[in-house]
């Protein structure tokens, strides 16, 4: 497979990665949530999903979420920071980096402004069509 194949291919995974992730925020009612396209501009990821919470309550649903469908889809996560009493809590799944946080910690530390050469999208549609799924519901009891 040429390196471009290859290359595209793991772009398409990346946003099928995205597009569950956003989903999973959505459904949990996860507030403010921005993708942040950082391909160009950093090899630690090629986007970071940030989403917010109104309470930790809401926060551990966001995350659980996210993980279930996730890892139903294939892509278990990597690694985690935080626990169920955190306020903010990374979820690494390679080459998509998901940060859910307290409305006041995401003002705080408003990574929106430390990634500002990356790309700020609004909602996945801007994501292109390429690796586009069907987004599972974690709430249906279907395997």
């Amino acid at each position: 497979m040429k390196k471009t194949a290859r290359r595209n291919a793991h772009l398409n995974q990346s946003k099928d990665m995205v597009r569950l992730a956003v989903a999973a925020l959505e459904e949990k009612k996860g507030e403010d949530i921005k993708i942040i396209d950082i391909e160009k501009v950093s090899v630690i990821a090629d986007y970071f999903v940030i989403a917010s919470a109104s309470n930790i309550n809401q926060l551990q649903a966001l995350v659980d979420n996210v993980e279930e469908v996730l890892y139903k889809a294939g892509y278990p996560c990597r690694q985690k920071e935080g626990n169920s009493g955190s306020t903010w809590v990374l979820m690494d799944y390679s080459d998509v980096i998901i940060h859910v946080f307290s409305k006041e910690d995401r003002l705080f530390y408003d990574l929106e402004r430390i990634w500002r050469d990356g790309k700020v999208l609004e909602s996945v549609d801007e994501l292109g069509e390429e690796g586009k799924t069907e987004t599972p519901s974690s709430g249906s009891d279907q395997e």
